[in-house]
Formats: structure tokens, C-alpha cells, sequence
């Protein structure tokens, strides 16, 4: 392997005809397109972060739930869930310590991707990563503000951005 592929892991560009409008998008190896300087992404699919509460949308592909606590007001029929998945929802007590509050955000991404190291946490993640890979995924969450919810830092995850 030559030492400028390395750099690339997995996802070696190859060459593509150009787009619309004269846009040439170098296509990865793993699937994925990007354009020059754009961040390599780890998976080929959309990972997106919404509100339970939401209405489904086609795009959505795998629906997956990853709060610990079923959200209030919300049926099973209703939440339009493939799955459940509490074991990558963060403990109680960092829950309960962070309370959604903007400002502990950054030390709350820090304390949950600890936690996630915990062999049943890493399983699960392990199994997000798997449909992150099969089709689009969507991780649902209850909070006002899914942006700074663990769903957004397992997205990050996910994404291969943190």
C-alpha cells in the first residue's frame, strides 16, 4: 500500500464524471461522497438527530429511541419506533447532573462517551453503528433541544466527528 493511500484508511477516493454544474465530488471507497476539504464521514447514510414528538418522515430509515425513560404523552403505536435502545442512554445520575443545562454540555459529551465504554453501552453502540451502515438512521430523543441531547453527541459518534 502506498503511503499517500494510508492516510485515507477505508475510504480511498476514486475518481467520479463530474455533477451538475461542473462539480466533480470525489467518491470514497466506503460509499460516501465528499468534496474537497470536507470532513471524511464514516458512513455512507444520513444520521440525523429529532424529536420523538416529530412526525415520522420517509427519510427518516431506521427509528431508534436512545432515552432511558419513555417519553411522556407518547404511545408505542404512536412513536413510530423500529427500536427501543436504553443501553446507550446515559446513567441516571449524569441525567440528573446535567439536566439539560447549555452550559455543562461539553463536560456532559465528556462524561457520556466514558460511559459508553461500559461493555453493555459499547454493545449498543456497536449495534447503532451496524444501522448507521445498513440505511439512514434517525435517533430520536424527548428533550426541548435535541442539539445538546446524547442523541447529538452519539450522532457525532456515529458521523466519525467526535
Amino acid at each position: 500500500m502506498r503511503a499517500r493511500d494510508r492516510s485515507y484508511g477505508a475510504c480511498r477516493p476514486t475518481p467520479v464524471p463530474p455533477g451538475p454544474g461542473g462539480c466533480r465530488p470525489t467518491r470514497l471507497r466506503c460509499g460516501a461522497f465528499r468534496r474537497r476539504g470536507d470532513p471524511v464521514r464514516r458512513t455512507p447514510h444520513p444520521i440525523r438527530v429529532r424529536r420523538v414528538y416529530d412526525e415520522p418522515l420517509r427519510s427518516d430509515g431506521s427509528r431508534v429511541l436512545v432515552d432511558r425513560l419513555w417519553p411522556r404523552g407518547v404511545s408505542r403505536e404512536g412513536a413510530h419506533l423500529d427500536e427501543w435502545l436504553k443501553q446507550v442512554a446515559p446513567s441516571p445520575e449524569l441525567r440528573t447532573w446535567y439536566g439539560h443545562v447549555p452550559e455543562r454540555f461539553e463536560e456532559f459529551t465528556a462524561r457520556y462517551r466514558r460511559e459508553l465504554d461500559d461493555p453493555q453501552s459499547a454493545e449498543a453502540l456497536q449495534h447503532l453503528r451496524e444501522l448507521a451502515s445498513a440505511g439512514p438512521l434517525t435517533l430520536l430523543t424527548a428533550t426541548k433541544d435535541p442539539a445538546i441531547s446524547e442523541a447529538a453527541v452519539l450522532a457525532r459518534i456515529l458521523r466519525g466527528n467526535g
